[in-house]
């Protein structure tokens, strides 16, 4: 274990600008978009003369104290999503960077020539695929929902505080937010992303380890290509299924499940279909959780370690020279 997190420790030197610098700047650079748009609403809103109340004549300070309870839950909620945006931003980014980590982890080092060197020390080709793994769904999850936290935090300041210029009480919003409840939900969100972008960091990283040349390539055109196949033999009714199927399971699964909260696709589907306006409720750990009582996840997690062992394999045995 000491050996592994060395390894991991490696990678984070190696790759501190994908794993640390960059979901710090795009919170940065969020809260500065976010501070530009508010000023600019202040700057035209003094000049033209507009209004932040619905009505003409009525401020938004006493729109809000005549507010019912469930109103006043709504508008807690839009505060939570304030919140959870700056994360959705981040982990956007995130999960481009750990696309391409995954796609040149194994490849890059055979291409340098640095393998010689790594495969000259005492470390297996296990534990070397191993710390690239909890590097990209471990420790660098854990990064963004720090740097998203941070970030959110800020931006609900941010957004009560010029609320409160207003006439509405600063922590009369701060009670009605849920941050407390929103960074539960961000952290134990950790796990089930490890869970579910197994298959995608398995393929990626299988490309990575057994491709001579241009693992992108292959990670994107085989499966494509497959599915572009089997869209025709269905157009052609020689299928014997719809085609929707490898597209949404198979495709989606091996290439953008490094993309936070796609387990929460079924669910939202179910739950938000008739009821849009529940959409600050949505996002808690019991809708979360719900995926482990479903095949998919279990199905793709094993696909992913198999992948993995694959990749092993071909780190071990694969011979460019």
């Amino acid at each position: 274990m000491k050996t592994v997190y060395w390894l991991v420790k490696r990678e984070f030197w190696e790759h501190r600008g994908g794993f640390i610098w960059a979901p710090v700047i795009t919170g940065i650079v969020f809260l500065i978009l976010n501070l530009m748009g508010i000023v600019s609403g202040e700057v035209l809103g003094a000049r033209h003369g507009f209004h932040f109340g619905p009505l003409e004549g009525e401020d938004i300070a006493s729109k809000i104290r005549s507010l019912d309870p469930h109103q006043l839950q709504q508008v807690g909620s839009a505060l939570d999503l304030a919140m959870l945006s700056s994360s959705f931003l981040i982990s956007v980014v995130f999960a481009f960077v750990v696309f391409f980590y995954c796609l040149g982890a194994l490849y890059d080092d055979r291409r340098d020539r640095s393998i010689l060197f790594w495969k000259s020390l005492p470390i297996s080709d296990l534990a070397t695929v191993l710390s690239k793994v909890i590097a990209a769904v471990l420790i660098a999850p854990i990064i963004v929902v720090i740097c998203g936290v941070l970030t959110g935090l800020a931006m609900l300041l941010l957004f009560t505080i010029t609320l409160s210029f207003h006439g509405v009480s600063l922590w009369s919003l701060l009670a009605l937010a849920h941050p407390f409840q929103v960074v539960g939900f961000l952290i134990g969100s950790i796990p089930l992303y490890l869970l579910w972008a197994l298959p995608t960091v398995g393929w990626l990283m299988l490309c990575s380890s057994w491709s001579r040349s241009k693992p992108f390539l292959w990670a994107v055109v085989i499966p494509v290509a497959l599915g572009v196949m089997i869209s025709w033999f269905n157009l052609m009714g020689s299928a014997g299924f719809k085609s929707n199927w490898y597209w949404r399971d198979i495709v989606a699964r091996v290439l953008f499940s490094v993309f936070p909260g796609g387990w929460l696709r079924d669910t939202a589907a179910q739950q938000l279909g008739d009821n849009p306006d529940h959409i600050g409720n949505f996002f808690t750990l019991s809708n979360s959780y719900a995926v482990l009582a479903t095949p998919d996840i279990w199905i793709g997690a094993a696909a992913g370690i198999a992948m993995l062992a694959g990749t092993v394999w071909f780190r071990r045995w694969r011979d460019d020279s």
